[in-house]
């Protein structure tokens, strides 16, 4: 999807759906790139459909590698607290057209894949020492 097209989609979206602030979906898109372009290199540079918890885990990386330790502070400031709000960004992508989906996909799918404030604030606490 052209960027003009992304922001009127996510222009249309922040309407009907204004939990979430406009760079959660932005986001999210960037992730779904980055999480397309990581499997791809690791399945011999095929493309192909990403699953939920695929996702959750791109999204996890692109986003700590991207804000550093700010992403947890990030994140919250944009609604994004949980798993779950990740899909349900998806769905609203899914039914506004700008994800296509599988039958097999759920919004279940993105249900505590890992506890969200660990997975952004963890990383960048100090390690204990071994005795």
């Amino acid at each position: 999807m052209q960027p003009i097209q992304l922001e009127n989609a996510i222009a249309e979206i922040i309407q009907m759906e204004s939990r979430f602030e406009p760079g959660a979906y932005f986001l999210v898109r960037e992730a779904l790139d980055f999480t397309v372009d990581r499997l791809a290199e690791a399945d011999g540079g095929e493309k192909r459909h990403v699953t939920g918890p695929e996702l959750l885990h791109g999204f996890r990386d692109y986003t700590l590698k991207e804000y550093g330790p700010m992403a947890a502070t990030l994140l919250q400031d944009w609604g994004l607290t949980e798993c779950e709000h990740i899909g349900q960004i998806v769905f609203l992508f899914i039914e506004n057209g700008v994800f296509g989906k599988q039958d097999s996909d759920t919004i279940d799918d993105f249900s505590n894949i890992y506890e969200f404030e660990t997975a952004f604030t963890e990383p960048f606490q100090p390690k204990k020492q071994a005795s």
